[in-house]
């Protein structure tokens, strides 16, 4: 981020001054009130917060516990965002996207193979960072698992530290097997758990959260490069790889090794963008001919073809069905 101060949402710091609350513990005042409601919180008081509580709870497994008892109001519009998609695929992808609107000092990314989805967090904090990273991916297991019903079924959770306190707490607290001191922090499921619905899936309530997700990325100068890449593609969906790179100053070839840093690709984003645009330009009343120019494709039969990959239906019976009320 450039020429801003790293911050943190103040619903994700107010998640440990809940924490003390429960444990009957006193905060200092003068760090207390610097967590004012709307008003993003300087990472350094977050540090702060983290430090004296810590301190005063003497519990090795102190971040662990505020992970697990963290609501999905505590990550601000990123949390709400993240349980509205569709499926637990696309909300990991949308929690790497939309992390900074919980706040600076980690970054997220997600790789998947043949067999496995990885979502990965590298913290860029100094202070804590054991306990911090307990709580971010406790946190991750806890809102996942919420997420899909209690379908989620994590494989296993790799911890760059060591075992805090007994490392059998860590797997009866979570449900999964724990590997400390491994190469990096990261989460890992089977390949078909991303395709679980979330129960909370609400596709007009996703695409407004996104609204103000990118409204609160750009309003503290923090947008990912792949949210820069989804504006450029709403904006002109007839571009390809090369022209939006080409507007970001890189070339097709950086900007894919750019993007899979953030475990994207400009394939997918491109994706996602055109069939959200598909769908607001139908349900708008526009016919599919001028949906299909719109979007930049060569023939009407090609857009036909992508909208049924999206939706399982032709565009045209998508259209009906939206006049009949279906």
């Amino acid at each position: 981020m450039i020429g801003t101060s790293p911050t943190v949402t103040h619903l994700y710091a107010q998640a440990i001054l809940q924490a003390a609350q429960r444990r009957g513990i006193t905060l200092s005042d003068d760090i207390t009130r610097q967590v004012v409601p709307g008003q993003r919180v300087p990472l350094a008081v977050q540090d702060r917060l983290w430090e004296e509580y810590c301190q005063a709870v003497d519990d090795p497994l102190a971040g662990l516990e505020i992970g697990l008892a963290l609501q999905v109001g505590h990550l601000d519009s990123a949390g709400m965002l993240l349980v509205s998609c569709d499926t637990l695929r696309e909300g990991l992808e949308a929690l790497v996207e939309y992390a900074p609107v919980v706040g600076d000092g980690g970054e997220f990314s997600i790789s998947e193979d043949a067999d496995w989805i990885s979502l990965c967090y590298r913290p860029e904090y100094r202070v804590r960072v054991a306990e911090r990273v307990d709580a971010v991916m406790a946190s991750l297991v806890r809102l996942a698992g919420w997420a899909t019903g209690e379908a989620f079924r994590p494989e296993i959770l790799l911890l760059a530290h060591p075992s805090r306190g007994d490392g059998v707490s860590y797997r009866e607290r979570l449900g999964m097997p724990v590997v400390f001191d491994a190469d990096c922090n990261c989460l890992q499921c089977h390949r078909d758990q991303g395709d679980l619905p979330l129960i909370q899936a609400n596709s007009a309530l996703r695409d407004h959260l996104r609204q103000l997700a990118d409204h609160t990325l750009e309003s503290v100068g923090h947008q990912s490069l792949s949210g820069q890449v989804s504006r450029l593609v709403r904006e002109h969906p007839n571009w390809g790889k090369e022209r939006v790179a080409s507007e970001l100053a890189v070339s097709g070839r950086h900007l894919n090794r750019l993007l899979a840093d953030e475990g994207l690709s400009f394939k997918v984003l491109r994706e996602r963008e055109l069939h959200r645009l598909a769908t607001e330009l139908l349900q708008a009343g526009q016919t599919v001919v001028v949906v299909s120019e719109r979007l930049g494709f060569s023939e009407e039969a090609a857009f036909a073809r992508a909208f049924r990959r999206w939706e399982g239906v032709s565009p045209a019976r998508y259209r009906s069905g939206l006049s009949s009320g279906e």
